[in-house]
């Protein structure tokens, strides 16, 4: 997928009012699951997005994965976008629902168990929430 296609996906799902938008947001709600994963899975979800939001997922300084739940991980969101937790949690849905669109099934299921499980449903993958 292009970039420009993932931004307008992106745009068109969470509703924002032009691409800028969603690109600022599609790289603060990405930057939130590489604190949740290995660096070894985040390099292997970081080819999928387009462009400058590879780096978005690559850019964590960890060695090991922090654990925190879903309401942690949308006040993440919310801390990085300035919005409210509820907000941010519209925000990970249209971004994660095109990034599962733009990652092979395997690499994505991969990187789904290693987050929170509510974030099986963001990802369009209710079947993997546990």
């Amino acid at each position: 997928m292009k970039r420009d296609e993932f931004l307008a996906r992106v745009r068109e799902r969470g509703e924002y009012t032009n691409q800028d938008e969603a690109l600022a947001i599609t790289q603060e709600v990405l930057a939130v699951p590489p604190q949740r994963i290995t660096p070894g899975e985040a390099e292997d979800l970081a080819p999928q997005p387009p462009g400058p939001l590879q780096q978005a997922l690559t850019s964590a300084d960890h060695e090991q994965p922090e654990k925190f739940g879903s309401e942690e991980f949308h006040r993440r969101v919310a801390e990085r976008t300035g919005a409210r937790p509820r907000t941010a949690l519209w925000d990970d849905g249209a971004v994660l629902t095109t990034v599962a669109d733009a990652v092979p099934g395997g690499e994505l299921n991969q990187v789904i168990s290693r987050l929170p499980s509510s974030h099986a449903v963001l990802f369009g993958k209710a079947d993997l929430a546990g």
